[in-house]
């Protein structure tokens, strides 16, 4: 797992070769930036199913518990496949726009 500290996020990325072991090296190791906003950088994943995506559910309801942001990078799949408390957009721009705006609901108590 590579990680590169962003402005007001993590940004993570996967080093291994298997979807699966990057999904569990990232639950095992949540303590590490649980009090920092993460993204997952999946846009190199050009064939994933959302049953991959799902691996990401646990951790995500974990880290938005924390009021934290957890976005997924990727475009090979559509939010439409997805559970609704799965972040998950096509570019870095808009991962960070959903930083922000996550940040302004906290701010505002919502």
């Amino acid at each position: 797992m590579k990680t590169t500290r962003k402005e007001n996020f993590l940004l993570v990325e996967n080093d291994k070769a298997s979807l699966t072991d990057f999904t569990s090296d990232l639950t095992r190791r949540h303590a590490d930036f649980k009090t920092e906003n993460v993204v997952v950088d999946l846009s190199s994943v050009k064939e994933l199913e959302s049953e991959s995506l799902l691996g990401f559910l646990e951790i995500s309801n974990l880290h938005r518990a924390e009021n934290k942001s957890f976005v997924i990078i990727n475009n090979a799949i559509g939010i439409d496949d997805l559970p609704e408390e799965l972040v998950v957009v096509p570019t870095i721009q808009e991962a960070e726009d959903m930083i922000q705006m996550d940040e302004i609901q906290r701010d505002l108590g919502f």
